[in-house]
């Protein structure tokens, strides 16, 4: 009888972890196919010919048209460098350096997609039309209330999540720290 009840032990806790891993590997799936740097990740294999099956997974779920290998890499940041969710509620800064690219843009979504720059304003910022410091780096200003320089009003409340797209870039070949990609530092909250 405790045979019995070892192995329906068993069983029950091998089918909780297997199920619970594979949900995982569906919903979210950064441990097995995403680089991170700093508060930002990307799914590398996401144009390529044969993904990866975690890749896979990621592309079903979203359902979005991504950029081939050969077109760019797309990184999602949803929290600031401190690790804390981005709110609408608060002001943030994108500073540093961005990978080698011909041109990125840089766009605020909210939850479902949609892009959240105030109407009448451009929906995103590029790299051909910012202002950089004399260093270079970049110097983006976030948030629904007016800030100098580089500035990417929002609207409405509520999380949104940073996408910075760079088009045409070999930026795997040679990635190999958080200085690689810029900060996102928050500013004065509501």
């Amino acid at each position: 009888m405790r045979f019995v009840f070892y192995l329906l032990m068993m069983i029950a806790v091998a089918l909780v972890v297997g199920f619970g891993l594979s949900y995982y590997a569906l919903t979210d799936g950064r441990l097995f196919g995403v680089a991170q740097v700093g508060p930002w990740h990307a799914w590398p294999d996401v144009g390529a010919s044969a993904p990866n099956p975690y890749t896979r997974g990621h592309l079903a779920r979203t359902a979005a048209f991504e950029l081939g290998q050969a077109e760019g890499l797309q990184f999602t940041a949803t929290s600031d460098s401190d690790g804390q969710a981005l709110s609408r509620d608060c002001s943030y800064s994108v500073q540093g350096k961005t990978p080698l690219a011909t041109f990125w843009t840089l766009v605020a979504l909210d939850d479902a997609g949609v892009n959240i720059a105030a109407p009448d304003v451009a929906p995103a910022m590029h790299s051909a039309n910012i202002v950089r410091t004399n260093e270079g780096d970049i110097q983006i200003n976030i948030g629904t209330r007016l800030m100098p320089g580089n500035w990417l009003e929002l609207t409405g409340e509520g999380s949104f999540k940073l996408v910075l797209s760079l088009y045409d870039t070999a930026v795997f070949s040679g990635f190999s720290s958080d200085e690689s990609m810029p900060v996102i530092l928050r500013g004065d909250c509501a």
